[in-house]
């Protein structure tokens, strides 16, 4: 019978892996008081050092899996297939995606999180909208599906459970950053959620959770080998994420960039990360289809329409708007703006209310950030790069904090070189 304090100093010492036994009794233990959280974190601080395998890896993600339910798409009719991002600064690529693949004869069934920190959450993103709703149950999840061909909603407390628990435990514990850990609660969720394909987008560049293109490959190539052990067809696109994607960043102004990506009216930038993704995941899924005729011809616009009554919302009420606006970042010269830091405005949005520093946090609909002037464009001295939001005046001043803590932009005599958002991609 194996016991934790030896697995523990197995880990730490780098000694040898974990049999597969070993990993199954431990998360068997853990669930029924067993093994204690300080044990459970001992062994996380131990695996945030010396790492798992890829044998360990596996199982330990599969136990993750097995903690809890694993829901049966099989019966929806369609092919499956998900997307999902590691976090970015104005990353809404969800909710045009989701609706977009749908229209092209996909189900999507994307179960999506809340923003921490400076990247923002597709369902707080959403619940802006006036009665959507996140929380489904998982009849309710299959309805929409089978309905719309799309639904965007809360992982249900069955799904994976052991992961709230690792990751509440990773988060005080300073053991986030671990490719391993990380890579085995994304795809614990996923695999659970039944969908029979994925396609991931590693985000990389300052405003990205990974900053490093090296460590976003390496957290790609773990992911897609774990869908694809798991038997979900996978693949990984790493993208940049050093300047907020589109214009927009902040709940409900995330919303209206995306209705006007539906309606092709969407910045470059958003759509050829979006169009991107849609091809993969219309390729895993085994559909010959044009997202960018699904754009063009409205079918994408009214597949989100059809998905928000789904969920309870209204997809034709007004969006609510911040109470109060600012514009900030004066340029100090005129040429071409090279570089505006995704960091930097994300937590500037942040601090205006649309994210949270802790996960009970409340968030601000209306709050957020605008971005008058993109990289590439032309500006005159003076002229302000951003517009802010707030509904509470006082929110103002840390986030010009936030924007004055470092070089949030370059101004040059030559417009910045165009590169492809696309970095690499990972998997078949």
């Amino acid at each position: 019978m194996p016991d934790v304090v030896s697995l523990i100093r197995a880990k730490r010492d780098n000694a040898r892996p974990l049999t597969s036994q070993e990993i199954a009794w431990l998360f068997a233990a853990y669930a029924n008081g067993e093994v204690a959280d300080e044990q459970m974190a001992a062994l996380l601080m131990a695996i945030y050092f010396n790492g798992l395998d890829g044998a360990e890896l596996r199982v330990w993600t599969g136990e993750m899996i097995a903690s809890g339910q694993r829901l049966d798409l099989t019966d929806i009719g369609k092919p499956t297939v998900d997307k999902h991002s590691t976090g970015g600064v104005g990353d809404k690529v969800s909710l045009i995606l989701a609706p977009l693949v749908a229209s092209c004869g996909a189900a999507v069934p994307q179960l999506s999180g809340r923003g921490l920190g400076h990247t923002g959450g597709t369902l707080d993103k959403l619940e802006s909208i006036p009665g959507w709703r996140a929380s489904l149950s998982n009849d309710e999840l299959k309805a929409v599906l089978k309905t719309t061909g799309a639904v965007i909603a809360a992982a249900g407390s069955g799904l994976a459970p052991a992961d709230r628990r690792l990751y509440a435990l990773r988060d005080v514990t300073g053991t986030v950053e671990s490719i391993p850990l990380i890579a085995s609660s994304i795809m614990s969720k996923k695999i659970a959620e039944g969908t029979g394909a994925l396609v991931l987008d590693v985000k990389t560049g300052s405003g990205a959770f990974m900053r490093r293109e090296d460590q976003a490959m390496e957290l790609a190539r773990t992911m897609v080998t774990l869908g694809e052990e798991h038997g979900v067809r996978t693949r990984a696109l790493v993208t940049r994420m050093d300047t907020p994607l589109g214009r927009n960043v902040g709940n409900a102004l995330e919303v209206e960039e995306s209705i006007e990506a539906l309606s092709g009216e969407g910045p470059a930038d958003l759509m050829e990360v979006t169009y991107a993704l849609a091809e993969h995941m219309l390729a895993l899924a085994g559909i010959d289809a044009d997202p960018r005729a699904a754009i063009a011809s409205g079918r994408a616009l009214d597949a989100f329409n059809e998905m928000i009554r789904a969920q309870g919302g209204d997809p034709d009420a007004r969006l609510p708007k911040a109470a109060h606006a600012m514009e900030a970042v004066p340029a100090p010269a005129t040429g071409w703006l090279t570089e505006l830091d995704a960091f930097a405005v994300g937590v500037a949005a942040w601090r205006l209310g649309a994210g949270r520093a802790r996960k009970e946090d409340e968030v601000s609909h209306t709050a957020g950030v605008r971005c008058l002037v993109k990289p590439g464009e032309r500006v005159r001295q003076g002229q302000p790069i951003l517009a802010l939001y707030a509904d509470d005046p006082a929110r103002f001043a840390p986030a010009l904090e936030a924007l004055s803590e470092q070089d949030v932009i370059e101004i040059g005599s030559e417009p910045p070189p165009l590169s492809p958002l696309v970095v690499q991609e990972v998997g078949r």
